[in-house]
């Protein structure tokens, strides 16, 4: 086990990927950031009954999935691929996402509902005695 606790922090130690050169960088993909620092990617690592393994996923590339028996396995396994993954796009000149983590979130959200919900949430709201935008808010904070 500690082998593996071991290759985990080694990948932590060396996942970062950056580029020598960010100002070239920049200039030739400016949505790709010029440094990219895979451990503020969210990973998921979640069991899988009907196969009794574990799957492993990163919410940024979530096309990169690492599969292994042992959970500490499965998270070494995705941290690989991604940081795999990431070096890969970055020779190629493609995308690289910048973590959710590091995003910048307006807190504005459009959501189209059916009409008839529309309706009922602004009755509720108007009997509570809060704007629709608070009701709606409130409840998504209890999820």
């Amino acid at each position: 086990m500690s082998s593996s606790i071991e290759d985990a922090n080694e990948i932590s130690n060396t996942a970062e990927i950056t580029d020598s050169d960010s100002e070239t960088a920049n200039n030739a993909n400016p949505q790709s950031p010029s440094t990219v620092n895979i451990n503020h990617y969210a990973y998921r690592v979640r069991w899988n009954e009907e196969n009794d393994d574990f799957i492993a996923s990163c919410a940024e590339l979530p096309e990169v999935t690492f599969v292994s028996e042992s959970q500490l396995e499965a998270f070494v396994g995705i941290r690989t691929a991604v940081a795999e993954e990431v070096e890969r796009r970055r020779a190629a000149n493609e995308e690289v996402p910048e973590p959710l983590a590091e995003r910048h979130y307006s807190g504005r959200i459009l959501v189209r509902v059916p009409p008839e919900l529309h309706r009922r949430l602004t009755i509720e709201a108007a009997e509570q005695q809060v704007s629709l935008n608070r009701l709606i808010s409130n409840r998504l904070a209890e999820l």
